[in-house]
């Protein structure tokens, strides 16, 4: 027997994000600073945006196990006493809001003041993700033994499948997951900061006859490999008050894992999801709005199809009809019905394992992105869609 979760207990808008930091994106192996060193930078202009003392940081917390570890930025940044060290399990960009979600916990219960959510990630000292050799002299065990031997050593050839399933279920095609990849090309082209920034909008033809990753993925479809790091602060409302800039209030975050949903798991029932069913539906409880609530989101894209799965399995359409929903421009700033991924997203902006995403997500509460969505006041983020855990969160002004 399962007991659903009442919203009632989670603190909603009792914890703001108070500080954003960023280091330069860069494309994988071109940047020679170690990867600790890229934490550090963000964690401390995260801080410095902030406008509080590094003195008064007291917790860190991430995901997909990564590398920086907590302890030693403490020591690095003169931390005399750090109350909350936590790791969101899970590999892939899921953790991202499981991140923040432990930080506004940890402050909402009063066991730290002011915690750094953050990630990490220099892919060209420590290999690139969407390289199978690794993969394939691994030892396998869990759900890659049962793709491993078959040739499936990526993200790209397991959430290939995934969208052929959804392909031969629904209609959908290959010119829709092109749109998303078209919104988030047209919105890294406002963004100076984003890696593909010089490469301005894409077309539908550029995108439809690139060269093939995993049928049906083309190059435009599958996010980006690079490094760099990204930080943010999370306090409590009452503390946000005398902070630098203009709270951002976490209205709910939430993390979910269904029955047998491990990434590459080629036995799991929902295989045209994105593993956020069972959990949308609890994150819109405990933040008290719905899916026609939200003005603007971002939404993790390792694959464009996993994007457009995870628009359904959070509501804006019924399932099988995401293709129609990515359809005349919905996704693209500035007249979209839901602008997503307003600064590139993995797919155009930086593949930050997606923490890129709650820096926007900031911006667009601020009014600070360089793709702002007009009165937009409140904000979906969903990290990580097919893996396990996945976790989102819903942010206002």
């Amino acid at each position: 027997m399962t007991f659903p979760i009442t919203p009632e207990w989670f603190p909603r808008d009792k914890t703001c994000i108070v500080g954003t930091g960023q280091t330069e994106y860069t494309p994988w192996g071109r940047i020679k600073r170690p990867e600790f060193h890229l934490a550090l930078e963000a964690i401390i202009k995260a801080v410095d945006d902030a406008g509080i003392n590094m003195k008064d940081v007291d917790g860190f917390c991430s995901y997909a196990n990564d590398r920086s570890e907590a302890a030693n930025l403490s020591v690095q940044l003169g931390i005399p006493h750090s109350r909350v060290m936590t790791m969101h399990w899970g590999g892939g960009g899921g953790g991202g809001s499981g991140a923040v979600l432990n930080a506004l916990l940890a402050v909402a219960s009063g066991a730290a003041n002011y915690v750094v959510a953050y990630r990490s990630l220099a892919q060209g000292q420590f290999g690139r993700f969407g390289q199978g050799r690794a993969a394939a002299r691994a030892k396998l065990s869990g759900p890659g033994a049962f793709g491993m031997p078959f040739g499936a050593f990526t993200p790209n050839h397991q959430y290939a499948m995934q969208a052929r399933r959804h392909m031969a279920l629904y209609g959908t095609q290959s010119k829709h997951f092109s749109m998303i990849s078209m919104a988030c090309y047209k919105h890294a082209s406002r963004n100076p900061a984003a890696v593909m920034y010089s490469h301005g909008p894409l077309t539908m033809e550029e995108a439809e006859t690139a060269r093939f990753i995993s049928d049906p993925l083309r190059l435009y479809h599958c996010c980006l490999e690079n490094d760099g790091s990204a930080a943010v602060v999370i306090t409590s409302a009452e503390r946000a008050r005398d902070c630098k800039h203009r709270p951002v209030y976490i209205m709910a975050a939430n993390s979910t894992c269904g029955f047998r949903q491990g990434a590459g798991a080629y036995n799991k029932a929902g295989f045209d999801t994105s593993n956020f069913v069972e959990g949308a539906p609890e994150l819109f409880a405990k933040a008290g709005v719905t899916p026609k609530d939200i003005d603007v989101a971002q939404i993790y894209e390792n694959m464009v199809p996993m994007t457009l799965m995870s628009i359904e399995d959070h509501g804006f359409c019924k399932k099988g009809e995401g293709k129609d929903f990515v359809e005349n421009g919905r996704l693209e700033w500035p007249d979209g019905a839901l602008p997503t991924n307003t600064s590139g997203g993995n797919i155009a902006e930086c593949y930050m394992h997606g923490f890129e995403l709650q820096i926007e997500a900031v911006r667009q509460m601020r009014g600070t992105s360089t793709s702002q969505v007009r009165n937009a006041e409140i904000c979906l983020i969903a990290s990580g869609p097919g893996v396990t855990p996945v976790t989102d969160m819903i942010v206002r002004r």
